[in-house]
């Protein structure tokens, strides 16, 4: 299981999801919704608003039936 790189938390695949879909496709380390708020200055709420967006438009980073796990 991957683990931000910030906090050590371990990560959903949506966390994961969200920081390909919105930072880097090709990582290979991720931060977790509340350090990746943080960093960029955003809320949480905004951030787990973008992953369901991007559900909903059908983005195949993320996975289907998730939603609870970020």
């Amino acid at each position: 299981m991957s683990v931000c790189k910030k906090c050590g938390a371990e990560l959903s695949r949506d966390e994961i999801a969200i920081y390909k879909r919105m930072v880097n496709r090709g990582a290979t380390e991720y931060l977790c919704i509340r350090c990746f708020a943080a960093y960029y200055n955003v809320t949480e709420q905004l951030v787990r608003e973008k992953i369901e967006h991007f559900k909903r438009q059908g983005c195949t980073l993320f996975a289907s039936g998730d939603a609870g796990d970020a």
